[in-house]
């Protein structure tokens, strides 16, 4: 069954940084491409980042130069380092991944960007 389990939000002060994590499970996760997604209140979600099986990635025009996503395929998990985070910033943030022809989402975990 899979599963993704995402953790490391919280509250930060604009200008400060977050680790996000996803842990992942069921699947095998070197095959597959991650992504970060993020849904700030009253908006549609919006992919912020993708990360691929040889590990190239691609950002959103307004994450570029400030979010870094990695992963780590022994550990089955990819993060989203976030730096310099403004108060647009604010969302909940998801990890996703298409397994065949199935598109799978963690919970969430909420960011807060506020002074």
């Amino acid at each position: 069954q899979v599963q993704l389990v995402e953790s490391g939000g919280g509250l930060v002060q604009p200008g400060g940084s977050l680790r996000l994590s996803c842990a992942a499970f069921g699947f095998t996760f070197g095959r597959h491409a991650m992504s970060w997604y993020r849904q700030a209140p009253g908006k549609e979600r919006e992919l912020v980042a993708v990360i691929d099986v040889g590990h190239l990635t691609h950002y959103r025009d307004s994450a570029k130069g400030r979010f870094t996503i990695s992963r780590d395929n022994d550990k089955n998990t990819v993060w989203l380092q976030m730096n310099s985070l403004e108060p647009e910033d604010t969302a909940v943030y998801y990890c996703n991944t298409q397994v065949g022809s199935l598109y799978y989402w963690g919970q969430g975990t909420q960011v807060t960007v506020s002074s």
